[in-house]
């Protein structure tokens, strides 16, 4: 153990045609910022230069200032004063449609940043904690009540968390990055999905020689189970699915049959699908996943409740 005054005239007239030089481009850039976003925004949203101070809970000189300031930036007039209205002038109109849109990204890269803070987001591949997840989502409510659970389902192979989904993932296979740590929290045994007409469903449970002349679907990205599973001169042939409702729509029509952790089973019940248990299948292992570099404070306890749930089996 993720300010005062009215609007003073831009320095230069407004050219559309020209194109700046890439070191003055750099300059505008460096001398933008959020505040003159919010204040043109504000001007044209409430009508006029007192009631954006009043929406930004500022002065009207400091609204004043920072529309100045944006416009001596880019050297464009974003706005036109007349003695009966506020109204942005075409270069103001564009700007104001890129404004909007920084400042809505800006806001939801601060509560990605701060998700962790007040809630945990808990990322899965195919089947969260199968049947403990009731369990775990009412013990976590109970033990945690300022903290909110929400589960993401992300078919990545570290359920979301290399994509910035979750805070914390369940992964069923070891990690290759070395940027991630892990833990084992349980174990859960391999089930055979066939489709409810197969002669193979009749029987209580299958072994995986019983298999090894099927055609074996697979998720590359996040499955459990590959052809390595058999032994070399007894391998059955494979087809890959793109994710689990692929994978049992395919079982059920009868194009081949999986092998996963029991976890699938009571998470995905199917009409025209049925579960026997492997085995002679190895168990799969169940982990919890994190950044090593930025561990989650909820790691820990997570861990905890999920080892003691899985120990019940």
């Amino acid at each position: 153990m993720d300010q005062e005054a009215t609007p003073s005239q831009p320095a230069r007239t407004e050219h559309p045609e020209r194109t700046a030089s890439p070191a003055g481009h750099a300059e505008k850039v460096s001398r933008v910022e959020l505040r003159h976003l919010r204040a043109l925004v504000a001007i044209v949203d409430e009508g006029t230069f007192t009631d954006a101070a009043l929406t930004l809970g500022v002065s009207q000189a400091a609204v004043s200032r920072s529309l100045a300031a944006f416009e001596q930036a880019l050297g464009v007039r974003l706005l036109r004063r007349t003695s009966r209205e506020v109204a942005p002038t075409p270069a103001g109109l564009r700007v104001l449609e890129r404004a909007r849109r920084t400042l809505a990204e800006v806001d939801g890269l601060v509560r990605t940043a701060t998700a962790g803070s007040d809630g945990l987001r808990l990322g899965y591949a195919w089947s969260a904690l199968g049947r403990h997840t009731a369990a775990f989502h009412r013990r976590w409510a109970a033990t945690h009540p300022g903290a909110d659970l929400r589960l993401v389902r992300v078919n990545a192979p570290t359920a979301g968390l290399a994509e910035g989904a979750c805070d914390l993932a369940v992964v069923r296979r070891a990690p290759a990055d070395r940027r991630f740590g892990t833990a084992v929290v349980g174990e859960e045994r391999r089930v055979c999905a066939l489709a409810a007409d197969d002669p193979l469903a009749r029987r209580r449970a299958v072994r995986l020689a019983d298999l090894a002349a099927r055609t074996l679907l697979v998720d590359r990205r996040t499955g459990t189970t590959t052809a390595d599973l058999w032994p070399v001169e007894s391998r059955p042939v494979t087809e890959e699915t793109l994710d689990v409702d692929d994978w049992l729509t395919a079982i059920a029509g009868g194009r081949g049959v999986g092998v996963t952790a029991e976890s699938t089973a009571h998470q995905y019940p199917r009409p025209g699908v049925v579960y026997r248990p492997v085995r002679d299948a190895e168990p799969v292992a169940v982990r919890l996943l994190w950044w090593r570099a930025d561990p989650h404070p909820a790691a820990p306890d997570v861990i905890a409740l999920l080892t003691a749930l899985y120990a019940d089996d």
